[in-house]
């Protein structure tokens, strides 16, 4: 459908938006099930995703591992409130090893004309850890999870 969209807001806010040619409740499910989480979020073309856990109720937590054959990192994080097919708020840290600062997500899907605009709105701890995540060129693999995705819905 359109590429993602990358916005701040203030000095810890980074707004990620796209539109998904599928309705709400597919974007949604494909966010908390771990069977279809593990064949889009994989980042650049070489990555897979060995482990895949995600215990998506308010209070279950979450653990992706990432693998590109060389070497890998993982995700953990808790979910705090879900909205069947609307709205997931969740607290997320990679680990590079080290754990980065927290992360609050708040992920929203719309329906938008025959498809779905989904935002997800994240809350850094601080202007350094921001401009950091923004260095880091996520933008590149996140989109590319999410060509893939729109090919799963």
């Amino acid at each position: 459908m359109t590429g993602l969209t990358i916005e701040t807001e203030g000095d810890t806010r980074v707004i990620v938006a796209r539109r998904f040619a599928a309705p709400a409740e597919a974007v949604y499910r494909a966010h908390v099930e771990p069977a279809l989480i593990q064949r889009w979020m994989l980042g650049p073309d070489g990555w897979t995703m060995p482990v895949c856990l995600c215990d998506a109720r308010p209070g279950g937590s979450f653990r992706y591992e990432w693998s590109n054959g060389a070497g890998g990192f993982h995700t953990t994080g808790e979910f705090l409130e879900l909205t069947p097919f609307s709205r997931i708020v969740h607290v997320e840290r990679m680990h590079l090893p080290d754990p980065t600062p927290e992360n609050r997500i708040e992920t929203t899907f719309e329906p938008d004309g025959a498809g779905t605009l989904m935002t997800m709105r994240m809350s850094l701890p601080d202007a350094e850890t921001r401009a950091a995540m923004l260095a880091s060129g996520m933008e590149h693999g996140m989109e590319a999870s999410f060509q893939r995705l729109e090919t799963m819905i």
